[in-house]
């Protein structure tokens, strides 16, 4: 690795996180488990299997437009869990405070926490707070860890599974949650405001789930964006994949937004989104049962599988060319989750 010191581009979800990984993690830690590196890790425990997953939350501000970082920690577990098509039982919360934090500021964002686990109909069970002298850390740090059971007798989806001909449906918008975190960082206004899609995705993705006997891969498109997921699931599953410009749905302020700061909405991370790639003929009823649902009625089609160039991820334009998706080199939005 020719990089000898940590920078911020190895935290974004892109080349540079995939490079630590494989340099600094994977050697030490490696495993059989570890090495499917998808969103939750699939255990077997008591004759089932479970999925566990953890994740810290960093963000910056830590109140934003549509939720807070208390909020954006259960989303986050909660929506890694269902990508593993789990059904989330319990979650951990562990708090790094600053010395200094508002109590009125820990209250609205521990309250956040409260409700979203709630409607998720996950119980936080345990945690852990530190408190650190002022300037030691940046307000609050949260991580979570979360436990959640898998169905028996079927085939769960795994980050290895895209098969040639797969439709790739992703469930709503792009960018909104990177948006409202730069636009609001950097004091823009819009004629509407742009708010985070920070959501838990569990019962949607269970709808979908009830309908699809077979989902071969799901992935929640958070750091790195759409581009990150597509590129790290074709290169996994030894597939090309093809996705259609116009048929990818981004809100009209958002797309403003993205072009003047010059970003790649499918770099820019989601909160609330689910990316399924699922057999053909199963894509209809796949965009029927996320269309019924509060959180997936912009659900698209966007695109399909190809058999190759195998890890190779294309973009079809408006004006029929391809352009080649390339995973984020660098850190476009820091402290995004």
């Amino acid at each position: 690795m020719a990089d000898e010191m940590i920078l911020l581009a190895h935290g974004a979800g892109g080349l540079k996180s995939a490079e630590l990984l494989k340099e600094i993690f994977l050697p030490e830690f490696g495993n059989a488990t570890l090495a499917q590196l998808g969103d939750a890790a699939v255990l077997d425990a008591g004759g089932g299997k479970i999925a566990f997953t953890t994740d810290s939350f960093v963000i910056d501000p830590i109140e934003f437009p549509g939720g807070n970082i208390g909020k954006l920690a259960i989303c986050g577990t909660v929506n890694d869990l269902a990508a593993a098509g789990a059904t989330p039982i319990a979650i951990s919360a562990a708090f790094i405070l600053e010395e200094g934090l508002s109590y009125d500021v820990l209250r609205r964002i521990v309250a956040a926490m409260a409700r979203t686990a709630e409607a998720a109909g996950v119980p936080i069970v345990t945690g852990d707070t530190k408190v650190v002298p002022r300037g030691s850390a940046d307000k609050i740090f949260i991580n979570t860890t979360g436990i959640g059971t898998l169905p028996t007798g079927r085939s769960l989806p795994a980050p290895d599974r895209a098969a040639s001909g797969d439709a790739i449906i992703l469930s709503g918008t792009l960018a909104d949650h990177g948006m409202a975190i730069m636009t609001s960082r950097e004091g823009l206004k819009f004629p509407s405001a742009i708010e985070s899609d920070c959501a838990p995705l569990a019962n949607m993705v269970a709808a979908v789930m009830g309908v699809v006997p077979d989902i071969h891969c799901m992935r929640d498109p958070t750091r790195g964006g759409l581009a990150a997921v597509l590129n790290e699931l074709a290169g996994q599953s030894s597939v090309g994949m093809e996705v259609k410009d116009d048929d990818i749905p981004i809100h009209a302020d958002v797309s403003v937004a993205c072009e003047l700061l010059g970003i790649d909405p499918l770099h820019v991370a989601n909160e609330g989104k689910m990316v399924f790639i699922v057999p053909a003929e199963s894509a209809d009823a796949a965009i029927a049962a996320l269309h019924a649902h509060p959180l997936g009625k912009e659900a698209a089609v966007i695109g399909h599988v190809t058999a190759g160039p195998t890890g190779r991820v294309h973009v079809r334009t408006a004006l029929g060319s391809l352009r080649i998706l390339d995973i984020p080199a660098g850190d476009i939005l820091p402290r995004i989750c």
